[in-house]
């Protein structure tokens, strides 16, 4: 993340690497619990976007403000390493497709036309898809504790999700938005698959800057046709308030910890920050929105916070 220079080139190193193994284990849990929090502001942007921005425009902003932030602190080891991973351009583009253009513009595009509670289910089955392609593909199994953890996160995902009462399940209505939230959640899978299937040159921090980059090459064609097509105003102050929050804390903050999660406790658990998402929300939405929490959302944290404690709390075997 942030970089300590001393004097002389070879002596540039970054200020995760001088931290011991357990001590990135320590780091790697306390962002599971602060990433989910960040990654909700995304929710409020959605939501409040409507009317000021479109959706395209919105991601674009988003990740070009997130790029000018990582490329003073990346471009360094982008330089140097550039005979090494100049390779990967192709990669770049497919993660940044998926990551920037589909997990973002899709889910501002979705959230006009569906639910919050749908959105919730939908990317509840994130965690899980990626747990059962990562056991296919990488061993990336969850075993004993780990597996308990694993339900007991998820119930209480549900529980907040459902509101404490099974029935809301069988009351949920499918729109069409749904689909581009569905879209975004096999992309956001099969993004976190490719992260770790492919390795990089760069250390996480410059990766996802030049996966950014793919990201804006991929969006701009589309944010172009989206401005010319729709004609409709942009409200410039209310539009750059929505893509400074949504680039600082869930583009260049949240994408951050969870490629440093992906890395030193695997794709399976590093998926399982969705389950917290729904019990930082209800808190945002008090603090933000004036929508007291519930009983239920008590519940789930009962759940949920011992779950990714077991989850996590012992090491990956084969």
């Amino acid at each position: 993340m942030i970089r300590v220079f001393s004097t002389g080139p070879a002596a540039r190193v970054t200020l995760l690497s001088k931290l011991s193994a357990n001590q990135r284990k320590q780091l790697a849990f306390i962002l599971v619990i602060i990433t989910p929090a960040v990654w909700s502001a995304n929710y409020i942007v959605a939501r409040a976007a409507p009317g000021h921005i479109g959706p395209h425009l919105l991601a674009f902003s988003r990740w070009f403000m997130a790029l000018c932030l990582m490329l003073p602190f990346a471009l360094p080891e982008l330089l140097n390493k550039w005979p090494e991973w100049r390779a990967e351009w192709r990669q770049c583009l497919v993660l940044g497709a998926l990551g920037m253009w589909v997990c973002g513009a899709f889910v501002y595009i979705g959230g006009h036309t569906t639910e919050a509670l749908n959105i919730g289910l939908l990317y509840a089955m994130a965690p899980v898809l990626i747990a059962v392609a990562s056991a296919k593909l990488f061993n990336d199994r969850l075993r004993g504790l780990q597996l308990l953890g694993l339900v007991m996160s998820l119930s209480g995902m549900l529980v907040i999700v459902l509101k404490g009462h099974w029935r809301n399940l069988i009351e949920v209505n499918f729109s069409e938005g749904d689909l581009w939230i569905l879209t975004a959640v096999i992309c956001w899978t099969t993004y976190s698959i490719l992260l770790k299937k492919w390795p990089s040159a760069l250390g996480t921090f410059s990766r996802l800057a030049i996966v950014t980059m793919g990201g804006l090459l991929v969006l701009l064609p589309f944010t172009i046709a989206e401005v010319m097509i729709s004609g409709a105003p942009v409200d410039i102050s209310s539009a750059l308030l929505l893509a400074v929050v949504a680039a600082v804390l869930p583009g260049f903050g949240a994408y951050q910890a969870y490629s440093f999660l992906q890395q030193e406790v695997g794709a399976a658990r590093a998926g399982m920050v969705l389950y917290v998402s729904p019990l930082y929300t209800a808190l945002i939405g008090w603090w933000i929105l004036d929508e007291p929490p519930f009983w239920y959302h008590a519940m789930g944290a009962c759940l949920i916070l011992p779950g990714m404690y077991l989850a996590l709390r012992q090491p990956e075997t084969s």
